[in-house]
């Protein structure tokens, strides 16, 4: 079936970016974390949200690349529906570009820590 393909498909590519952990998600599913940070979860009913600044989600939704949250559309947060195969991909791009957001932002804190020593 298409949902576990990509269930499956998902957890794999995300699990395997450096200090990737995946955890029960509090409302169902499974929850992604690079430390502490969550970088988004996938619903069992083929749903994907993840966070992003406001500003970034505002342009990943007028890109078409998600939907606003399906509960909380004024947050930065997005949801991305698993309709189609070639959704995947289009998700673990959405779960990377949040990942590679987390680096970034942990390498900045990082250098603040560094710079206060």
């Amino acid at each position: 079936m298409f949902a576990n393909e990509a269930k499956e498909k998902i957890h794999t590519a995300v699990t395997s970016w450096p200090e990737v952990t995946a955890h029960p998600h509090r409302f169902g599913g499974t929850e992604y974390r690079l430390g502490k940070r969550e970088l988004g979860h996938i619903h069992d009913d083929h749903l994907v949200d993840l966070p992003f600044p406001k500003k970034m989600r505002d342009e990943i939704v007028a890109a078409g690349r998600a939907e606003p949250h399906h509960i909380l559309p004024e947050s930065g947060w997005v949801s991305f529906y698993l309709r189609a195969p070639a959704d995947i991909e289009r998700a673990i791009a959405l779960f990377k570009q949040s990942f590679d957001l987390a680096l970034a932002q942990r390498a900045r804190h990082v250098g603040v820590d560094a710079a206060q020593m």
